[in-house]
């Protein structure tokens, strides 16, 4: 398959599978300058693929980046309503969001944290409905990346400059299941797989869960009413989509009060155009009492104090050790794929999805039963080939999920 082809297959699947278009759907594509040529190749397959209308929001790093070091300080606690109203208009007709990432991991290291802060918690209040359509599944919602010079600079600084980019298709490419057979069959086997192992968990009906690694002695305590689910979603018209490709996890909510110990993370966090790096955090009763990190500890500090559910758990999620992306040894300082090479945990909002019911109910009625709301929502990995985590069934009956970073069952 020539690299061309390969393109094709990958604006496809973003397409068909990730957002899945619908006929007369409207489709907006967040991404940057630096993903033109593909970009260009998705909208054409949304457009035969029978969309209405393609919007494409286009941001370039030295746009972002010069905003942030020159800015005006107050233009960091706005948000322009320009933006809130075309999100707001994108839930109203039932469209699709697509973000194409290409995202430099430094792209805003030396910025002041508090600048980075105020202008998310700006968005993260402005936002609200927005945020919250996506946290519901209310819409079809997807999130690829291809590369950019700097990120593939980023992930492979020993090849030769011009081998870079090459390289970090290739990686991509291997993870989105493109260059072995159909990419589009090859996604339904792989979603159908991750459906099993969330049904099987989802028999269990476990109370706890006991997280057990170096630097990590943690428990988790489970809704009653919690739900395992996959990367594979849907909205209330039952439309299916993919939110995350490549996807590789299983993933629930907690209680937002009963988690307890110490958890360390076990590749950087790539945050907001910065690196979070060799970072510990402490629980009790659900709340992060004590965060320390070599790398990036003020912006650490800042992401816990976004608002209240900030410094409380959202989501759960389990994933393989011996995981393609894991397998393959390679570091992507990127959530994306990063978090699909480990069990991961994340700060601030959990998914009413993974919740009985939880779809149909406001904030204060979450909050009342302990399901964690917030303006963040940022995945961390915390898993390794040492890591063992056991299930505490009601009873008190502890069985084995994990041993040695692994599934046990």
């Amino acid at each position: 398959m020539t690299f061309e082809e390969k393109l094709e297959q990958y604006a496809d699947l973003a397409v068909k599978v990730g957002a899945n278009i619908q006929k007369g759907q409207y489709l907006l594509i967040n991404t940057s300058t630096d993903t033109l040529e593909f970009t260009r190749i998705v909208v054409k397959k949304a457009y035969e693929a029978g969309a209405g209308r393609v919007q494409v929001n286009l941001t370039d790093p030295e746009f972002t980046r010069a905003f942030y070091e020159f800015g005006a300080e107050e233009e960091f606690t706005n948000f322009p309503k320009w933006i809130v109203a075309q999100r707001d208009e994108l839930i109203e007709r039932k469209g699709a969001l697509l973000w194409i990432d290409a995202e430099d991991p430094d792209l805003l290291e030396g910025i002041p944290s508090s600048r980075i802060s105020a202008q998310h918690k700006a968005s993260g209040k402005a936002l609200a409905r927005y945020r919250k359509a996506i946290m519901n599944d209310d819409i079809a919602w997807s999130i690829i990346a291809v590369p950019s010079p700097k990120w593939a600079a980023k992930v492979f600084p020993n090849l030769p400059e011009n081998e870079q980019m090459t390289a970090l298709w290739d990686a991509i490419f291997k993870t989105v299941r493109i260059g072995e057979g159909n990419a589009v069959e090859n996604w339904r086997n792989h979603v159908a797989n991750l459906d099993t192992r969330a049904a099987q968990l989802n028999s269990k009906r476990y109370a706890k869960l006991h997280y057990k690694a170096p630097g990590t002695d943690l428990t988790i305590e489970l809704p009653e009413k919690h739900i395992w689910v996959s990367g594979s979603s849907k909205t209330p018209e039952d439309t299916t989509f993919i939110a995350n490709m490549p996807t590789e996890e299983v993933f629930t909510l907690p209680s937002k009060y009963g988690v307890n110990g110490v958890v360390s993370n076990t590749k950087p966090l790539a945050y907001q155009g910065n690196i979070i790096d060799n970072f510990t955090l402490t629980f009790e009763r659900g709340k992060i009492v004590k965060a320390e990190a070599e790398v990036g500890n003020d912006l650490l500090q800042e992401l816990l104090t976004n608002d209240e559910g900030s410094c409380y758990l959202g989501e759960v999620a389990l994933v393989p050790h011996e995981s393609p992306i894991s397998t393959s040894g390679i570091l992507y300082y990127n959530t994306l794929f990063d978090e699909n090479a480990s069990n991961h945990l994340a700060i601030g909002e959990a998914y009413p999805t993974c919740y009985e019911g939880g779809r149909e109910l406001e904030e204060g009625q979450l909050e009342a039963l302990g399901i964690n709301v917030s303006i963040t929502h940022e995945d961390f990995m915390v898993g390794s080939g040492e890591m063992d985590i056991d299930g505490i069934l009601p009873d008190g009956t502890v069985e084995p999920i994990f041993r040695k970073g692994n599934w046990a069952f």
